[in-house]
């Protein structure tokens, strides 16, 4: 059962999005008439998954496959599996999947599906029907040419091998190119499972670097302990920060001194929950907003930041590993208060990348070895940074409005150019 908040949350943030749209647009002076285009989505798909239960039973779940634009290339997006998936939930992701892929410079369009259901509670077996018969309702939506899938919240690679597999039985051959985010052995990238985390540890350093400070010594509160709040936190104590509070759905830990990470893994790894780890003081997922850090990474849901707590902030970084964690009153508040928020957009974009060149290496059939997928990575993260930054500085707006502005302005630069049909 939702929360009223949840609730909410996940039927706004289709206008929260549309709202970050038109302000950055105002802002930038792209056109009214464009705007309107781009504030809507190209295509949304609804459909019904009914499945046969472990017990004999069915029941009926409800998925969605939207497509937010496609001007810049075939669209890209995960599919999610949360209670909390609406179609206006997915709007909001397809939209700011499309500003992220431009922003990075990848041939792609945003596009995002989902199916409201809460995996934790369904079998294996379950799983795998419930993915083949949501893959089965949206064949006609997908394809390495049309749009392509990718884990999100509550999917894997192993998800992902069945919408690759469903997809090729109907195709009649393998399709590689349908899906990435693949296991290894069907055709996925080295670096993918951990790309979104690396994306947002070489964000991280650009940001530092500009501000005079190293991630070395840097204190990080982590909240969402899935694939990307992990691999940061991994890959942040490798480079010398101090892990200072983690959290997953059911809470977390605080530990001034810092957090072993590898403890903590282990334990997640064993199925545990970290508001059991006994490497620190228990805290709710609220606390660890305002947790006394250098950086705040939300890597877990939207909204997590908003009116109510940004002003409890302690962190002068807001790193967001997270698809929409700060809504825009919340940005507003940080903003004033001088906190640089490194937008998700930036911030989380190393999974789509890899995603990228996934998709690429599986066209050619040919692939990469890993130090070469973490050095382009890093590369096209870097850039994307780098063009972000002057933006933001040369006309005194914040990361997000920066990053959005070109973000938009290659998607209505890319409409302008090939038209309206007919």
């Amino acid at each position: 059962m939702l929360t009223r908040k949840e609730l909410m949350e996940s039927s706004n943030a289709f206008s929260l999005a549309q709202q970050q749209l038109r302000e950055a647009a105002a802002t930038f002076g792209i056109e009214p008439d464009m705007v309107d285009i781009l504030a809507e989505c190209k295509r949304a798909v609804e459909v019904s998954v009914p499945i046969t239960m472990d017990d004999g039973s069915v029941e009926v779940f409800t998925g969605y496959r939207v497509i937010h634009n496609n001007a810049r290339g075939p669209s890209k997006g995960g599919i999610r599996y949360h209670p909390s998936v609406t179609l206006d939930s997915t709007k909001a992701l397809a939209m700011w999947m499309t500003w992220k892929c431009a922003l990075m410079g990848l041939p792609f369009g945003g596009a995002k599906g989902g199916v409201t259901c809460d995996p934790h509670v369904l079998s294996l077996g379950e799983l795998e029907r419930l993915t083949r018969r949501y893959t089965t309702e949206i064949v006609n939506e997908i394809g390495p040419e049309r749009d392509i899938p990718a884990p999100d919240v509550g999917t894997n690679p192993a998800v992902m091998a069945w919408i690759f597999d469903t997809y090729s039985m109907n195709q009649g051959h393998s399709v590689l190119g349908v899906v990435t985010g693949k296991p290894l052995a069907v055709g996925g990238s080295l670096g993918r499972e951990e790309a979104t985390g690396h994306g947002a540890l070489f964000c991280l350093q650009e940001a530092l670097g500009r501000l005079d400070r190293t991630v070395a010594g840097s204190r990080v509160a982590i909240q969402g302990f899935g694939n990307v709040g992990s691999v940061l936190a991994r890959v942040l104590v490798e480079q010398g920060a101090t892990v200072v509070a983690i959290s997953d759905s059911t809470g977390g830990v605080y530990n001034a001194e810092g957090i072993d990470i590898g403890a903590a893994l282990a334990q997640k790894a064993l199925g545990g929950r970290l508001r059991d780890f006994a490497g620190g003081d228990r805290i709710s997922n609220e606390e660890l907003i305002a947790i006394d850090c250098d950086v705040l990474a939300p890597c877990a849901l939207e909204h997590v930041i908003d009116e109510t707590n940004a002003s409890a902030v302690k962190a002068t970084i807001v790193l967001e590993g997270a698809n929409g964690p700060t809504t825009p009153e919340a940005d507003a508040i940080l903003n004033d208060r001088g906190i640089v928020v490194l937008p998700d957009v930036l911030a989380n974009a190393g999974g789509v990348v890899v995603s990228y060149f996934e998709w690429v290496q599986g066209l050619q059939e040919y692939f990469w070895k890993e130090e070469e997928v973490h050095a382009r990575l890093q590369a096209i993260v870097t850039r994307a940074f780098a063009d972000t930054w002057v933006l933001h500085e040369s006309h005194d707006v914040s990361m997000r409005y920066a990053a959005y502005a070109l973000g938009v302005g290659r998607v209505a630069e890319a409409s302008t150019i090939r038209g309206l049909y007919p």
